[in-house]
């Protein structure tokens, strides 16, 4: 495990994501709309923690600026003790190929693809080695239970199988924090449970940090702490002590 960052106390638990102080505004004087304001937060590491909020809450703008897809107009935001706010497009562009996972409601497989292909295929966008790719992509297939269908196409799997190709593309490099954004908003209650056991699993056999948002009150049952927001800010922070799965 990386050091834990000198500011922070000694403890067992490490800080794997902590932002401090953000706020975002879109638009300029009295054209702007605030979407977010004084969010503090630190996401332990080894954990699933879900941003719950109504539409319009703000959870997906959090999302993509811990996630480093925007920089935030107020506030830092700190991965492993590094400061990511700041950083150039590249700096980002390469933190995110080598330390994040991203997983979005929209599968965005490539229809004519098979599921091996979509995952080797973000490999090669990711700038892995060639070499290792047909490994790391089968391995990251088979952690998702989706092994044996590596062959099929999008069109031939169900809604939570190419959710679990999805999280497959996601995990294939290896990353240190899964970013996932309303991963079982397009599927049945059975088909989210299986997502949402995939990440339990990931969590639990290789110490992955999960973060997602959702609005679905079975979700939040499902993972370890939930941090609610309401009009840009967070209004409570609740841990699940015995998640249900």
């Amino acid at each position: 495990m990386p050091a834990i960052q000198a500011a922070q106390t000694e403890t067992s638990e490490e800080t794997l994501l902590r932002a401090t102080g953000i706020k975002r505004v879109f638009g300029k004087g009295n054209a702007g709309v605030t979407a977010l304001t004084d969010i503090h937060l630190e996401i332990t590491a080894g954990s699933m923690v879900a941003l719950k909020g109504r539409s319009g809450s703000g959870k997906t703008t959090l999302l993509n600026i811990l996630s480093a897809l925007d920089e935030p107009t107020e506030g830092q935001v700190f991965f492993r003790g590094e400061q990511v706010t700041g950083l150039s497009g590249k700096e980002r562009n390469a933190l995110r190929r080598k330390e994040f996972g991203l997983v979005f409601q929209s599968f965005g497989l490539i229809p004519l693809m098979s599921a091996y292909e979509n995952v080797e295929f973000g490999l090669r966008i990711a700038g892995t080695p060639v070499k290792g790719n047909r490994e790391a992509a089968e391995r990251a297939l088979e952690r998702v239970g989706m092994r044996e269908r590596m062959k099929h196409r999008p069109m031939e799997l169900s809604g939570g199988e190419q959710q679990r190709v999805a999280i497959a593309r996601a995990i294939a490099h290896g990353p240190a924090l899964l970013i996932a954004d309303e991963p079982t908003a397009e599927l049945d209650s059975r088909m989210g449970l299986q997502v949402m056991r995939v990440f339990r699993d990931l969590v639990n056999r290789s110490g992955m940090t999960i973060l997602l948002t959702t609005h679905d009150p079975g979700i939040m049952e499902l993972v370890d702490h939930v941090i609610a927001l309401e009009d840009g800010k967070i209004v409570s922070k609740t841990t699940n002590q015995t998640p249900l799965i």
